[in-house]
């Protein structure tokens, strides 16, 4: 079988749960691309020369013999969508659309700020930044804010196919990239969130999510079911 053209390089850091989505999105559609994966905290990194906030991830690509340089997250969903010509991660249905950009945006605001922000930087960043053990103040908050996201998710579960409605957008996207790597650290109890738990479930089945599963750090074990499809 010949191997499908590269469509671009994408910049990215495989923990951070903006490179994730776009990894989905790129998946999703079917989209061939290099995998270039980078470290945002060195002074090395390609990031600076391609991103003024030097922040992941950047795809870059060509259209029209013109290169295109696509920071961040946004930027690529949006050049993914126009590339479709009809609705391809934004619902069709101006209810279900509304819908996705609000749970976007949560996730880019909320959920980042109350979640991410403690229990990925106590988990994730201080280890690889050398900056000590995680303080046990901070990850209770974290934890507790996490739990009023995932009841709000459940009772939407509780109610939809999808997080926005009837078909998967780019909100089940985002979310699936946010919990996924909470995932990794086993900071998600899944048992206690049934409807999240199935929805998950057929995320993490879908070919795009796959690649996600082998992300591995150095030194760090993931909890024992991160890559079980039915765990």
């Amino acid at each position: 079988m010949a191997r499908r053209m590269s469509l671009g390089v994408l910049h990215h850091f495989a923990f951070d749960p903006a490179s994730r989505t776009a990894r989905l999105a790129l998946g999703e559609a079917k989209a061939a691309f290099e995998d270039n994966p980078v470290r945002p905290w060195e002074p090395d990194c390609v990031l600076r020369g391609l991103n003024p906030s030097g922040m992941p991830p950047v795809f870059v690509t060509s259209e029209r013999e013109r290169t295109l340089t696509l920071c961040e997250l946004p930027a690529i969903l949006g050049w993914l969508e126009d590339r479709a010509g009809a609705p391809f991660l934004l619902p069709a249905d101006p209810v279900e659309r509304a819908e996705t950009r609000r749970l976007v945006q949560w996730f880019a605001r909320r959920f980042n700020d109350e979640v991410d922000a403690v229990l990925l930087h106590e988990r994730l960043e201080k280890p690889l930044l050398r900056l000590g053990p995680p303080e046990a103040r901070a990850l209770r908050e974290g934890r507790d804010n996490l739990k009023g996201h995932l009841s709000v998710l459940e009772d939407l579960l509780s109610q939809r196919d999808c997080l926005a409605g009837r078909r998967l957008s780019q909100a089940d996207l985002v979310a699936a990239a946010h919990l996924s790597v909470l995932d990794f650290f086993g900071e998600v109890s899944w048992a206690a969130w049934p409807a999240l738990k199935t929805w998950y479930m057929r995320i993490k089945s879908r070919p795009s999510f796959r690649p996600l599963l082998t992300d591995r750090l150095p030194g760090i074990q993931p909890a024992p079911h991160y890559a079980d499809l039915d765990f």
